[in-house]
């Protein structure tokens, strides 16, 4: 449900539909997907499209997780660059696996062309953005890897990126100009839309209670008191997982990314800041990211407090951040404060499970989720519809709980807290 003092700046199309399409209790479909998000609509999307039929069953409305409360940078990749990737993963599954991740973004924005979907895009590229020199000696390292694959990538220099970015602090940068910024709640919505029209059946707040096997058909309960049956089901819930598949919600840990957005900025202002509109992620250990909105706001996020917020105060260390780097904006107000919830895995990579025969989750975006789960979503649909588990780009890996797993978020955010002090220091 929606917290208390969140008011995203992104708003659904005017247009936007309602979902109540549920099958009749007892009903049979191919696939079920637990979730709506972008994960869960681009599987039902592809399902549909290869002649499944598919419900999707989502516990509270549309675009109101993550997926609609993301900052909407479209950046491919991973965390890992492709010489840890075929390392750690051997010449074929490491070879495949950097294909992959070097298409995530188009997968994006192919379907926004080819679906005609509306929603405000931009692809001028995004900026990782160094503050110190081992930061930059990591972005040449990233820049050398990705322009041996012919990348549209590009190492900044200082005054290269001042330019670009119009702020403070950075002594350069990568640019790549493969990714993009959109307004996510826009394109969760309109990736439900053309589900509906493919044929996917969509119900919100159906939120689903348990999960059985029975002699190989599954039995999805709603809390609704709703049964329907299937021969496969597709948990898509990431960061909200919960208990439905045992151990599951205890391979995550989940985070808190809080935004700001500020009232769209002065003529003058704006030419100077992101003037070609690029997205951009620092590289302190609690990162910032930032980027323009359509309508002409800066918006800025970064890692909250562990807690749900209480007030505006809890987003004081984002506004101190954008004080910092850009400080000619210390008169303009912030006007929206929002946050969504993100799932961090321990190895920092996404996992796919199959813990029984047709039960599929995925989990772990690593801040990349836009991209990731909506090319995901495609490599799940097919293995759904009869592919090879070697098809798809992350291994298939055993559900394994982290250890002490009650106390791990206690850990994270003393961690949090230490970051955030030496990255002051940093300054």
């Amino acid at each position: 449900m929606p917290a208390p003092f969140s008011d995203p700046v992104w708003r659904k199309p005017q247009a936007a539909s309602r979902f109540q399409s549920l099958l009749a209790s007892g009903g049979r479909a191919d696939v079920v997907i637990v979730g709506g998000g972008i994960m869960g609509l681009s599987t039902a999307l592809h399902a549909a499209r290869s002649g499944m039929s598919v419900q999707v069953l989502e516990a509270g409305e549309i675009g109101q997780g993550a997926s609609g409360l993301n900052g909407g940078q479209v950046i491919p990749g991973l965390k890992y660059d492709p010489e840890w990737l075929l390392e750690h993963f051997g010449p074929e599954r490491g070879e495949a696996l950097v294909n992959f991740a070097a298409s995530t973004a188009n997968a994006v924005f192919d379907l926004i062309r080819d679906e005609k979907l509306a929603v405000p895009f931009v692809r001028n590229g995004w900026i990782q953005a160094a503050h110190t020199e081992a930061a930059l000696k990591a972005a040449a390292n990233r820049d050398r890897q990705w322009r041996a694959r012919g990348a549209d990538v590009k190492l900044l220099s200082e005054a290269e990126i001042a330019a670009m970015t119009g702020a403070r602090g950075y002594l350069g940068g990568w640019l790549d100009r493969r990714a993009g910024v959109i307004d996510p709640l826009a394109y969760t919505s309109e990736l439900a839309r053309v589900a509906a029209a493919a044929g996917v059946g969509i119900a919100e707040r159906q939120r689903v209670a348990r999960l059985v096997n029975a002699a190989g058909v599954w039995r999805v309960s709603t809390e609704s008191g709703a049964e329907l049956q299937a021969r496969a089901v597709v948990l898509a819930t990431n960061a909200y997982t919960d208990g439905l598949i045992p151990g599951l919600a205890q391979t995550i840990v989940p985070l808190h990314s809080f935004q700001i957005a500020t009232a769209p900025l002065p003529p003058k202002l704006a030419a100077t800041i992101l003037p070609e509109g690029q997205a951009v992620s620092d590289s302190r250990r609690i990162l910032v990211y930032y980027r323009k909105s359509a309508d002409g706001r800066l918006v800025l996020g970064g890692r909250g407090r562990m807690a749900l917020p209480t007030g505006p105060s809890d987003w004081a260390h984002l506004e101190r951040a954008l004080r910092r780097l850009y400080p000619g904006l210390s008169s303009v107000a912030i006007e929206k404060r929002w946050f969504g919830r993100v799932a961090m895995t321990p190895d920092h990579l996404p996992h796919i499970h199959e813990p029984e025969q047709g039960l599929v989750a995925v989990v772990g975006c690593q801040g990349r989720g836009v991209g990731l789960m909506t090319a995901l979503g495609e490599r799940i649909a097919t293995y759904l519809s009869g592919g090879d588990a070697r098809q798809l780009p992350f291994p298939l890996s055993p559900i394994r709980p982290i250890p002490f797993h009650a106390f791990r978020q206690v850990g994270v955010a003393a961690t949090i807290a230490w970051y955030r002090l030496l990255d002051a220091l940093e300054r």
